[in-house]
């Protein structure tokens, strides 16, 4: 399609946004004058739409591009100049096609760094050439082609975008899809992004010469594309936070990147991303496209992804989606991603601006983990490079005013310096929240928020409305019963009404579980693997006859290992079979009776105390029990022990120890294993005299078992690392009703892994 042409469509377009022909070919001026500067430089086009004419609009996707342009600027040193953002209706076909060959196509050079992120609904529609084929797509602001054939829509085939990436003439591109394609009869839960398919529906002959002629250009660039799914059947969601919306995959990587950074495969990147959707209450498995043939050409019922490349592939093949998460089987282990931070010190977030007296400054938090935000209070502490101090006095969704308490340098404080986590201030008084479902009668919904209301710390909200942790609904089928859900809309298992129960008699049936769920929220506010200043390594694996094979690897990221304090080191997985588990899959799988160990080396120069807990397959609370010894056999009369574990520093423990009498073996239902290993410096004295304070007869005594009084040990725990904070007693004040975590003195890792 020639360009004049292709401007000249666009006319009615600009016209009614009020903007000229001429003022929307001078947009790119600023940039093209930066063209003669010899230092390769960074471009972005972002998209966000959450307004759609005769569609049910979205939330979270104007957040999406402020959380993307935030981290670009802060994070990664992009010019706000050189980042053009089209959202709402400025984010039709033809404009986002004119950007992307005016703003990136005309610009980019080689060895520049080029981001494209999409943020909106995604659908399927059939090509009159392939009549006999689904194709992904994305949905325009301007759904549908002004004629008189109003089948003519206005998507951007996935396709498409692809090869317009490709044709960029630099190989450092990066773009994130954060839509899906296929959308389910009922929804429960979460927003999707996906509209139903139309079969009759027609691509508009512009966006079909577009696609011919890139597949007769030569496409030197192999870009970075991440989508938010992995599966076609699987659907991008997106969640209501502390005062905004977001999609969960944009949130969860951008959270990421800012923590982190990204030096490791994006196999390894995803499968962090993929345990923060969980955590978020989402299923879905992110995963890089590949350019592998048939996949996307298949139906959705006949949805087979081929896990292998072919190699000598046409340059303008058809893209598909890889299965398996993160990758699947067909990208190479060591996939990285093209984008280099500004700063290798990770942040959770930045100065925004700088009130006039020079003490109070805004700062935009969106490096905390998602489940902390909603409930990180004020007196909560950073740092700056520059050592100063600052104390959070108010916050507001991802933005916060913050006072200079400490100043120990002379250089004056500057927007868009990186913040770190310094301490972490967490009330007391949490609740567990849970949404009802819209669907539900007005009766019922009235029930069932009077049942809720009869448990302590359980308060309900209505789907939608405000943040919530699960969802009470009705189960898809007839005649219908009542049960508790994921906010992704997957059923909690073993807690489901009887056919014809009423609503209290159901939810009074859920209370054993709502203690463990509470349980299971107030020990995931303890992760910290980005912010914790604790030198220490965690390691899950599987044990085999000759050597373990990693399933997945934690550790912190901001602490300074010095040959003193490191007396045994970890060693590196050299089998295909470690590999392939610690980058391939963004989840890992792991069989059914495997044995599992945890290997932790402590390469800090403090001893440090160790506490696991989780949810296992059927969501029940577990725990690592380290049993004592007894100096006699036990006898009926004799109650077992546990007792604290120590690593000291400079070494490595397995837990459990890999003797048969200890083994922890995997075992049935195949389905989601969740995990946190959290350490402190201090004793866990409270928490383990909780775990004493259960009755396990000698049969329950297994390395790692079911966990009794979840909920007093959530709370011992946060207690413990509470005491472990030497900043407590100057924080006096805010003691009373707010546990203070002192980074310097605790870190806490997150595993999540399919049970197949």
């Amino acid at each position: 399609m020639k360009r004049r042409r292709f401007l000249h469509r666009i006319g009615s377009i600009l016209a009614v946004l009020g903007v000229t022909e001429a003022e929307w070919l001078t947009l790119g001026n600023r940039y093209y004058q930066a063209l003669a500067q010899p230092s390769s430089r960074k471009f972005a086009l972002l998209i966000g739409i959450n307004q759609y004419p005769q569609i049910p609009a979205l939330s979270g996707c104007l957040m999406d591009v402020e959380l993307q342009r935030e981290l670009l600027i802060h994070r990664f040193g992009f010019q706000g100049s050189d980042i053009l953002t089209l959202t709402e209706e400025q984010a039709s076909r033809e404009f986002i096609e004119a950007a992307f060959l005016d703003h990136l196509g005309k610009q980019a050079k080689p060895d520049d760094v080029v981001v494209f992120h999409f943020s909106g609904y995604g659908s399927r529609v059939k090509l009159e050439t392939s009549p006999d084929r689904m194709q992904n797509a994305l949905v325009t602001a301007n759904v549908s082609q002004n004629s008189q054939d109003d089948k003519i829509v206005n998507y951007i085939l996935e396709e498409t975008l692809l090869l317009l990436l490709r044709s960029l003439p630099t190989d450092r591109v990066t773009a994130v899809l954060d839509t899906s394609y296929y959308a389910p009869s009922t929804v429960l839960g979460l927003k999707t992004r996906a509209l139903q398919e139309s079969l009759e529906a027609k691509l508009a002959a512009d966006e079909l010469d577009l696609l011919k002629q890139l597949k007769t250009q030569k496409l030197p660039s192999t870009p970075v594309v991440l989508a938010a799914t992995s599966n076609l059947k699987q659907s991008a969601r997106e969640g209501l936070f502390s005062g905004f919306s977001a999609g969960l995959f944009t949130y969860a990587l951008t959270q990421y990147l800012w923590e982190f950074t990204p030096a490791t495969t994006i196999q390894v990147a995803l499968s962090h991303v993929e345990n923060s959707l969980s955590k978020l209450g989402s299923k879905q498995q992110p995963a890089l496209l590949s350019n592998q043939k048939n996949s996307l050409a298949q139906d959705v019922e006949n949805f087979s992804p081929n896990l292998s490349p072919t190699k000598g592939e046409a340059l303008n093949s058809p893209p598909s989606l890889v299965g398996k998460g993160a990758g699947g089987l067909g990208f190479p282990d060591d996939v990285k991603s093209q984008l280099l931070p500004d700063s290798t010190i990770g942040a959770e977030g930045a100065v925004s601006a700088i009130e006039e007296d020079g003490k109070t400054v805004h700062l935009w938090l969106a490096g905390l983990p998602p489940q902390v935000l909603l409930y990180y209070g004020v007196n909560s502490r950073f740092t700056l490079a520059t050592t100063e101090q600052l104390v959070l006095r108010s916050r507001t969704g991802l933005t916060a005013k913050a006072q200079i308490s400490k100043i120990d340098s002379t250089t004056p404080l500057q927007v868009g310096q990186l913040v770190q986590e310094a301490v972490r201030v967490l009330p007391r008084n949490i609740n567990l929240t849970i949404a009802l479902d819209t669907g539900l009668e007005r009766i019922e919904r009235v029930d069932a928020t009077s049942a809720f209301a009869t448990f302590s710390r359980v308060s309900t909200v209505v789907i939608g409305e405000k943040p919530a942790d699960y969802l009470f609904a009705k189960l898809q089928q007839t005649p219908s019963r009542y049960g508790l859900f994921s906010l992704g809309g997957e059923l909690i298992p073993n807690i489901t009404g009887e056919v014809g129960e009423a609503v209290k008699l159901t939810v009074q049936r859920l209370a054993p579980k709502l203690s463990t769920l509470l349980a299971a929220k107030l020990w995931r506010l303890t992760e910290n693997q980005g912010s914790s200043r604790l030198a220490l390594k965690a390691t899950l694996e599987i044990i085999s006859d000759t050597s373990p094979s990693v399933v997945m690897q934690r550790e912190t990221v901001r602490t300074f290992k010095t040959e003193t304090s490191i007396k045994k080191s970890l060693p590196t997985p050299n089998s295909a079979r470690a590999k392939q588990q610690l980058s391939a899959n963004s989840s890992p799988i792991v069989p059914i009776g495997s044995r599992m160990q945890y290997r932790v080396e402590n390469q800090s120069d403090r001893p440090v105390y160790l506490i696991l807990l989780g949810l296992n397959n059927n969501h029940t609370a577990i725990a690592l029990h380290s049993w004592e010894t007894p100096q006699e056999p036990n006898t009926a009369d004799t109650k077992p022990l546990l007792k604290e574990v120590v690593i000291p520093p400079g070494e490595t423990l397995t837990l459990p120890q890999t003797n048969a009498a200890s083994a922890w073996v995997i075992s049935e239902p195949a389905l989601f294993d969740e995990q946190q290993l959290i350490l402190s410096t201090a004793p866990f004295s409270e928490t383990v005299a909780a775990l004493n304070t259960a009755k396990y007869s000698t049969a329950e005594q297994s390395p790692i078992g079911p966990l009794l009084n979840s909920l007093d040990i959530a709370q011992a725990l946060l207690q413990d690392l509470h005491n472990a904070s030497a900043l407590k007693t100057e924080m006096n004040s805010t003691a009373a009703d707010s546990y203070i975590l002192d980074v310097n003195n605790w870190a806490s890792f997150s595993f999540s892994f399919q049970v197949m």
